[in-house]
């Protein structure tokens, strides 16, 4: 189930109706208490990621949600598809037919992809890349049957030895473009792309070609925290323009939901529902008044 909004020009109340809450920006909450805090404070959706949903059981997390009116905006994560061990390629592909199904059963179509980096003692970023594009070959038309679209996130170049072999949107439309549109999209994530000069070019290639599967914010901040995964800062914290981020993809063409997804544990120590209220705060703030 894709969730659509509206679109033209946006004020804050209009802005909001976009705005879904990823799970890990308050990891402290568990399942019912992310859906009971998104329905109190009005918030239309969520995104989720595997692990907790499989513990609380995807039937269950899947009526949860449902109950709450809550749209899942997306599932993280599939992918990690660089090894060169067969068996390894193996269980990676068994694992993403599993998130493909995950995904479609809690209504979401949009299963975000980190596709995994160099296997150990390889150098080659190039053949890493193209065991990424082989996956997608095996895995599209299981996602497509399932009403699932693959959506392939680049992450900063930071990660590129152990993580995700894709560090520019350029690089993960390069590996779309090779499959349908409506099969294969990307996602624009400024925390990871924020410092690319060319970013505005690929939002435009992207959107013209319906290529944005997802929209995610968080910000850039300094000194880095320790341990880099979890130091994405809060909006308006760093050095990220979101407004401008904002701007291109909503003129690259897209209008669905823009999604905070902030890894960050001076948030988690804190109250989820102050974090939310802070987050919409930020959110209207930055993606609309500041510049």
């Amino acid at each position: 189930m894709s969730v659509e909004f509206s679109g033209g020009a946006e004020g804050p109340i209009d802005l909001f109706a976009r705005f879904s809450l990823n799970q890990q920006t308050v990891k402290q909450w568990s399942l019912p208490e992310l859906a009971d805090g998104c329905a109190r404070a009005g918030v239309r959706g969520v995104g989720l990621w595997r692990a907790p949903v499989q513990e609380y059981g995807v039937a269950a997390a899947t009526q949860l949600v449902r109950d709450a009116g809550l749209a899942v905006t997306s599932l993280c994560r599939g992918g990690f598809f660089t090894a060169s061990d067969p068996k390894e390629r193996a269980d990676a592909l068994a694992d993403n037919r599993a998130a493909i199904e995950e995904a479609s059963a809690l209504g979401t179509d949009t299963l975000v992809l980190v596709s995994g980096g160099l296997p150990p003692g390889s150098r080659d970023l190039y053949g890493a890349r193209e065991r990424v594009a082989d996956a997608l070959e095996e895995l599209a038309p299981y996602a497509a049957e399932a009403g699932v679209r693959l959506a392939i996130e680049p992450l900063h170049p930071m990660y590129a030895a152990d993580r995700c072999v894709v560090s520019t949107l350029a690089q993960a439309l390069d590996l779309a473009e090779r499959f349908p549109a409506e099969r294969v999209g990307v996602v624009v994530d400024t925390y990871h792309l924020w410092w690319d000069d060319t970013i505005g070019s690929q939002i435009e290639r992207a959107g013209s070609a319906g290529r944005i599967a997802a929209f995610q914010l968080a910000d850039w901040v300094t000194p880095l925290p320790a341990g880099v995964l979890l130091g994405r800062g809060q909006l308006g914290d760093g050095a990220v323009d979101l407004r401008w981020f904002r701007e291109q993809v909503d003129a690259a063409g897209y209008r669905g939901p823009i999604e905070v997804e902030i890894f960050n544990p001076s948030l988690w120590e804190r109250p989820g529902a102050e974090v939310l209220a802070e987050v919409v705060e930020r959110f209207t703030t930055h993606l609309v008044h500041i510049r």
